[in-house]
């Protein structure tokens, strides 16, 4: 971590130093002329235009006495769905001699924003998938490739989906799942291999690394022609229900060979196990040292807590006995996730079927009927329906907060404090909406601070998707699929990694461009950025192949010299792509 933030500081410093070698505006009474950047004055004429015909792109070509006029009046610069205005911010609030300052806070700001979204998916979205797929009683099949797969890819996802809503960040996304795909195939399979070599299942490995390889060469085409119809975004999902579709076939055609040659009925085979998500070992670990830690303070004499202290207790998310053990760095770490947590609590409901109380909170749950509904209708679209008026008078949130009102009172009056009530099986769905909602806030304020980073530092998307986008949105699984290896799972590790950048690849392009699709009713531009695009795509195609080949050949082990090729291959990968966006190399 401490490598990463140096590097990341040192091309933040690279970069101020040749922003601020521009040379002269020239304006006019009907438009500016501008130039680039000393530094890439040898770029041919088509390349020195925005990139993707942004407009706020050129803002750093203005003194800065014009640059917050600028921002105010460009549609492009306030074109972001976030709700604070970044260009805004920091031209307009920013001295100019303190905005390395305000670089230096967005990056931590980053870092928190990547933290929250973290914590939405894996405490609230993956715990309501749960229930949802335990309440349907789907097979860990189907549920590891459909429900679970969603919240393990959830934060890919919405950063996709965020980066297609705007054509100027839709770089971001590209650079941002291919980033990730390198980043996983490479950096995580070759330190699942370091950790603990072994030995992969031939058939799923083959499955999935041939379905991924489909559709990243599918989207390779897509970005040669430049657009996407929506024929082609629509393939996405149905390469994925193929997808699903053979998983499943394939595990009950194993489970019926082996229940066959063992004469047993056991239905659970060796490949149920290896599509489970990377959460899964951590989610049965937790469960029992909680169960553990429950046992051990259970207290001696039973007694009632009152409906306040049910609530109290509800919405405390930090634990004391779990405090006391923590390092000083995690008690940092929970610092920061205090308020946001709270927030969560508040809002979105989580129902745990593992619980022989589903965890209902009455107190708790009454009030998620009046805050949940609420958050949707003031988050999505950042609260554009929630104040339209209703007959030109009455915000549309405020219907919302009384009917909320009505039915909490309804449910907490009919309940009791001991027993969840039959429809409580409802609140995993409404904890999912807004859940997925939470994570589509933060997932547009991620891109729109990218988007910022990008226009003043003169960094492409896809240079900042396949850097910081991918990194943030890989870094929690990296470090989980090497702690499952190092327990003794890396066929699980190995499988959640390249089941989940699948699902990411084919939902985050497919469901992304469709999305936009419906909003424009035309068909989505997806212009490459340079060569820095095809560096990247050739690095993931060229990745995916040697997996295809060099695995089966070593007899579908995974050595130690394996991953520490793979490694190297991310660094080389990662050397050559940074080069040719400075332009040291040039194609």
């Amino acid at each position: 971590m401490r490598a990463l933030l140096l590097v990341l500081f040192c091309t933040v410093a690279l970069q101020w130093d040749r922003v601020s070698c521009q040379k002269t505006v020239y304006q006019s009474d009907t438009h500016v002329v501008l130039r680039r950047n000393v530094w890439r004055s040898d770029r041919p004429a088509e390349v020195t235009q925005n990139r993707n015909g942004d407009e706020c792109d050129v803002v750093m070509n203005l003194s800065a006495s014009q640059r917050c006029e600028f921002v105010k009046n460009t549609p492009d610069c306030a074109s972001d769905e976030g709700f604070i205005k970044y260009p805004v911010v920091t031209f307009c609030l920013f001295p100019p001699n303190l905005l390395p300052l305000a670089i230096t806070l967005y990056v931590l700001w980053l870092f928190v924003l990547f933290l929250v979204l973290g914590l939405i998916a894996s405490d609230f979205f993956c715990p309501n998938l749960s229930a949802i797929s335990s309440t349907l009683r789907l097979t860990h099949n189907v549920a590891g490739v459909t429900f679970l797969a969603l919240g393990n890819g959830a934060p890919d996802v919405f950063s996709a989906m965020a980066a297609f809503s705007h054509p100027q960040t839709a770089g971001l996304a590209i650079g941002a799942l291919f980033g990730a795909g390198i980043f996983v195939t490479t950096v995580v399979a070759g330190s699942i291999a370091l950790v603990k070599p072994f030995t992969v299942a031939s058939r799923p490995f083959l499955r999935d690394v041939i379905f991924y390889m489909a559709a990243v060469f599918w989207t390779f085409f897509i970005l040669y022609k430049g657009h996407i119809s929506m024929g082609e975004a629509v393939g996405y999902l149905g390469l994925y229900i193929a997808y699903v579709l053979t998983v499943i076939v394939s595990a009950y055609v194993y489970n019926r060979q082996k229940h066959q040659l063992n004469g047993s009925a056991q239905t659970s085979g060796r490949e149920q196990g290896e599509i489970l998500p990377s959460d899964s070992y951590r989610e049965i670990q937790s469960a029992s040292i909680q169960a553990h830690d429950d046992g051990e303070y259970e207290p001696l004499l039973p007694y009632t807590q009152s409906t306040a202290q049910i609530f109290l207790n509800a919405i405390n998310p930090v634990d004391s006995r779990t405090w006391r053990r923590q390092h000083w760095s995690a008690k940092v770490l929970t610092v920061i996730k205090v308020p946001v947590e709270v927030l969560l609590l508040l809002t979105v409901p989580v129902v745990d079927a593992d619980k022989e109380d589903h965890n209902w909170n009455r107190p708790l749950n009454s009030l998620h009927i009046i805050t949940g509904p609420l958050v949707c209708v003031l988050t999505f679209q950042s609260g554009t329906y929630g104040l339209l008026l209703i007959e030109g008078e009455v915000p549309v949130w405020v219907l919302v907060l009384c009917i909320g009102v009505v039915l909490s009172g309804i449910v907490f009056f009919t309940t009791t404090n001991e027993r969840p009530p039959r429809f409580h099986f409802l609140y995993s769905l409404l904890g999912f909406v807004v859940s997925a909602l939470w994570i589509s806030t933060v997932a547009s304020e991620i891109v729109s601070v990218l988007h910022l980073l990008g226009v003043v530092l003169s960094l492409s998307n896809t240079v900042l998707g396949l850097t910081l986008l991918a990194w943030g949105n890989s870094i929690g699984d990296c470090f989980a699929d090497i702690t499952i290896a190092r327990q003794g799972y890396p066929r699980m590790a190995i499988s959640a990694c390249f089941g989940g950048i699948i699902f990411n690849m084919l939902f985050g392009v497919g469901l992304g461009c469709l999305l936009q699709i419906f909003q424009t009713n035309n068909i989505v531009m997806l212009e490459p950025e340079g060569m820095l695009c095809w560096v990247l795509s050739a690095a993931l195609g060229l990745s995916l192949v040697l997996s295809f080949t060099l695995v089966p050949l070593q007899c579908f082990h995974m050595s130690r010299v394996y991953g520490i090729f793979l490694l190297i291959f991310y660094i080389v990968f990662l050397l050559v792509a940074l080069l040719t966006e400075f332009r040291v190399i040039q194609f």
